[in-house]
């Protein structure tokens, strides 16, 4: 009797996995998300040109099917140089807020804002390109306006920040974060030198040859990322967290947010780099490793983050100075905040320290009315539709205060 009734339970689960299957192959666009990246030598890891890129969310936040431009930017192809240079060119600067895979390109904040400008500011001619790739600060971004924005003569540079700007600007923290070698990162970084000046350090090409240990992950872990890169079914079950949590305990298993994370950190304590710097990296435990930026105070990995992020800032400004740029900083999303909040008065004085005139996405949002949890996707903290146009807005009632910056 008990061998039916396990036979009839299990025959129960197998129609309930064949239906749930077969409706998500009929229903969902694909199952696994395509990033085609590819290394170029002096500017690092960034997307493979005219490829095709997709990218969505099992909870149906969004499905998007993009592709990248001939530079490998999930933008628009750039426009002339004599376009450019007979208006104002913006050229857009930053990580995955900038790169912005969660939404087509037309809906894009910076082509949103050409399309304003378009109506409300005829007469300046702009036009704008974007240089986006994820986990990226502006250390790294630095080659993006030295190789590809440099080449249309911007009138005005905008840095888009986000508060995970600050700890990927660390070598040791995007190590611990990521993996990677501190020694040999797949974009450019920041070291000090002997006498304990920050310098830039190019790309390697070899990053992948040296990646910080990775222990091996548990059988039922293992087996379950295989079942979700080709089951509908079980990436649909994936998302769904509490059947996943109850899964998990029927075998004793414990998935941890970065199982990683304790080897990456044993393995740089050891590093002349990094050893006082992560000495009491066990304490840093958060789920997402910059959330330790909204804090008052800060270990000394962070504090050395602040000052090469104050150094990538003064890098790009004195680029700017010298092609005859404005230099400007959009503070991004409700992440930063307004004055009061750690994060956003650090980003302030590094602004203020260098000239920079800094725009507050948040304090835009909250001046209209909006509501700011309306800015991003309710699964993904990225911009929605909303975050892209609020974003938009709020720069142009910069452009349209300080006009000079065109001239």
């Amino acid at each position: 009797m008990a061998a039916w009734n396990a036979l009839f339970i299990l025959s129960g689960l197998f129609l309930v996995a064949l239906a749930g299957e077969t409706y998500f192959r009929l229903t969902k666009p694909f199952i696994n998300n395509s990033i085609p990246l590819h290394f170029v030598d002096g500017v690092g890891l960034i997307k493979k040109p005219n490829a095709e890129m997709r990218y969505g969310r099992w909870d149906d936040d969004f499905w998007v099917i993009s592709h990248t431009n001939s530079q490998g930017f999930l933008d628009r192809e750039p426009v002339s140089p004599e376009r450019a240079a007979d208006g104002c060119h913006i050229a857009f600067i930053g990580d995955s807020f900038v790169e912005a895979k969660e939404v087509p390109i037309a809906d894009k904040f910076h082509v949103r804002l050409e399309e304003m400008a378009a109506r409300e500011l005829s007469h300046l001619g702009i036009t704008t390109q974007a240089y986006g790739i994820s986990v990226t600060g502006q250390i790294n971004q630095i080659p993006f306006y030295d190789e590809y924005a440099r080449r249309l003569n911007p009138k005005v540079v905008a840095l888009v920040f986000v508060l995970n700007d600050f700890g990927n600007n660390s070598t040791a923290l995007s190590s611990l974060a990521r993996g990677w070698d501190p020694d040999r990162m797949p974009f450019m970084s920041a070291q000090r030198d002997a006498r304990g000046n920050i310098t830039l350090r190019p790309p390697d090409p070899e990053y992948e040859r040296s990646l910080l240990p990775r222990p091996p992950q548990a059988w039922y872990a293992s087996l379950w990322n295989r079942l979700t890169g080709v089951s509908y079914f079980a990436k649909w079950l994936d998302r769904k967290k509490k059947i996943v949590a109850w899964l998990r305990a029927q075998i004793g298993a414990s998935f941890e947010t970065d199982p990683y994370r304790a080897a990456r950190g044993n393995a740089l304590v050891a590093r002349p780099c990094c050893a006082s710097l992560l000495d009491d990296w066990q304490s840093m435990q958060w789920p997402f490793i910059s959330d330790m930026f909204m804090e008052e105070r800060l270990p000394p990995v962070y504090e050395e983050a602040l000052e090469y992020t104050a150094f990538g800032v003064e890098q790009f400004k004195s680029r700017a100075d010298r092609d005859g740029a404005q230099l400007t900083i959009l503070s991004a999303s409700d992440y930063m905040g307004t004055r009061g909040d750690p994060q956003f008065d650090r980003l302030n004085a590094i602004a203020e320290a260098s000239g920079i005139p800094l725009i507050s996405q948040y304090d835009y949002m909250v001046k209209q009315g909006y509501n700011v949890q309306d800015s991003r996707w309710r699964h993904d903290g990225h911009w929605n539709a909303n975050g892209h146009q609020w974003a938009a807005e709020a720069f142009l009632e910069w452009l349209k205060e300080n006009q000079d910056a065109c001239a």
